[in-house]
């Protein structure tokens, strides 16, 4: 308990909680930040902000408006100088192909841990207080969403412990800047993730209520900072932050980000593409932000139909996974309001999931389509972009049976490719759409059809990527972050970054699956 407070006294003496004009966010829009990532002094714009200053920021800054005055200056030179590079962990791992794949992911979870961070006060890391597993590559900080899906992984390979760690950290997230960023970084601190906390909070408990007790005030205030701004709609005002009213009054919710500007881990992509277009960039770059916390960043979700990164619209969408994630998080309330005595609390919230509920039915589902599909709230009109977004309200059991069905055959008969589901029908370049697979949509297809009876297209979907999984470590031994599921005999592409290998939800959620099929028929090849 003592380290736990003291860290949080840490983060809020470091101003990284929710004040906008922090020294980093300052930094961000600074001209040293503008002129190294744009002159990409690091072949990733992302090394720049996990370095670690050597001094103040501030002191840096006043430095570099001295110096890059003077005839001789170098920007390289410079930051070496007063930067120290991001540190890699040494963790000796070596792949070794003549181990199956599980055994390889049981020996790689060694290495994606990383231990509680120490205390830095130039460092953009939020510390956390307990040890975690990081997605792998370059990704050395822990990400929201995809920590449940790695926890699916954990638990079924007995690691209970390491599991109840990460929600502990997330829970001290919420208490320390009021929700859980996309990852504890402080220029991350504009937007979250698909809220998976009350899912992880179920995992954990494994039917103990009072487990959901135990983490229930992180819980509420993650709802509430979801809703915050809900009592400033009206007609006049149909959307603030992350809510927005339907044409009959319903509240939804949409992906955002507080901070108009280039993000800093990717400034001179979002910089270039500003210079691209025309319109007003803040409201691109809004756009690009949202739909980093959609976890789909980028997607033809956010596009106009035929449309380009460059037409993004992410905050002008009501998405079904977000919504689907709220109403379960709304029901997981309400039994943690019963539980504590609270009735009154318990029947509101369970109201309020309803209701979600309903206007989830009316909205989202496409008739013509079979299908739960995204809305413009700008138009009222369905997005017309099928994903595999659309198998949510099966995970989490608020579609009609007779829209299950439908769903079901979608599915199978436009989603179901060789090498498992791919994650929208359209290929434009983009690293969630086609041809490219992932590893937490081929679950959620996978216990959504199975809440539905359809076991054997649930088994079908899941032997194809384990199938996939195995064939892809065997020729590379390696676990990576998504799949070309579409042609088996090549790796994913598309995205701002090369593929990136690891993999925390990769490797999670093909032990989960594995461990499923063996329920279905222990006798397959999946379970050897």
């Amino acid at each position: 308990m003592r380290k736990h407070l003291f860290l949080l006294i840490l983060i809020g003496i470091f101003g990284a909680c929710k004040q906008p004009d922090t020294g980093y966010q300052q930094f961000y829009r600074s001209e040293l930040f503008r002129e190294v990532q744009l002159a990409r002094i690091f072949p990733d714009s992302k090394t720049f902000v996990d370095c670690n200053p050597k001094s103040p920021i501030s002191e840096i800054n006043a430095l570099y408006l001295q110096e890059s005055k003077t005839s001789n200056f170098d920007l390289r030179t410079f930051v070496m100088e007063n930067f120290d590079l991001p540190e890699t962990p040494a963790t000796g791992f070596v792949a070794d192909t003549s181990l199956t794949m599980e055994e390889h992911i049981r020996n790689l979870w060694p290495a994606l841990i990383r231990n509680p961070d120490r205390y830095n006060p130039y460092s953009s890391l939020l510390p956390v207080p307990n040890p975690y597993i990081v997605p792998g590559g370059r990704f050395s900080e822990t990400y929201y969403w995809d920590s449940y899906f790695t926890m699916e992984g954990l638990i079924a390979s007995g690691m209970h412990d390491m599991a109840k760690n990460m929600i502990e950290n997330f829970s001290f997230l919420i208490d320390s800047v009021g929700f859980v960023p996309n990852g504890n970084r402080n220029y991350f601190l504009g937007r979250s993730q698909p809220p998976f906390f009350a899912v992880m909070v179920d995992l954990l408990a494994d039917g103990d209520p009072d487990v959901i007790v135990d983490y229930f005030p992180a819980l509420l205030r993650e709802y509430q900072f979801w809703m915050d701004g809900e009592g400033k709609l009206g007609a006049n005002q149909r959307a603030y932050r992350r809510v927005v009213r339907m044409p009959d009054g319903e509240v939804l919710n949409r992906y955002w980000d507080d901070y108009p500007q280039p993000r800093p881990e990717s400034y001179k992509e979002d910089w270039e593409l500003a210079e691209s277009v025309e319109g007003d960039p803040e409201t691109l770059f809004r756009h690009i932000r949202a739909a980093c916390e959609s976890g789909w960043d980028f997607s033809s979700r956010w596009f106009p139909q035929g449309g380009s990164l460059r037409e993004i619209k992410t905050a002008h969408i009501v998405p079904i996974d977000l919504n689907s994630l709220l109403y379960y998080l709304e029901v997981t309330l309400a039994k943690g309001f019963d539980r504590q005595g609270e009735i009154d609390q318990g029947k509101a919230h369970l109201d309020r999931a309803i209701a979600r509920r309903e206007a989830i039915l009316k909205y989202l589902w496409d008739e013509n389509e079979g299908y739960f599909v995204d809305l413009d709230w700008k138009t009222n009109t369905s997005t017309g972009v099928l994903s595999m977004a659309g198998a949510y309200p099966l995970f989490f059991q608020i579609a009609l049976n007779s829209q299950a069905e439908a769903v079901a055959k979608v599915l199978s008969n436009q989603f179901l490719k060789p090498g498992g589901y791919v994650s929208t029908l359209n290929d434009t370049g983009e690293q969630w759409d086609s041809p490219n697979g992932w590893a937490p949509l081929q679950w959620i297809a996978f216990r959504g059809l199975k809440n539905y009876g359809y076991l054997d297209r649930a088994r079908e979907g899941a032997e194809r990527w384990v199938r996939l999984n195995r064939k892809v470590y065997k020729h590379t031994g390696k676990m990576v972050e998504k799949y070309n599921v579409m042609d088996t005999t090549l790796l994913a592409g598309g995205g701002e970054y090369p593929l990136q290998d690891g993999f925390g939800w990769s490797n999670g959620i093909a032990i989960k699956l594995i461990k499923e099929l063996e329920k279905i028929e222990p006798v397959l090849e999946y379970s050897r």
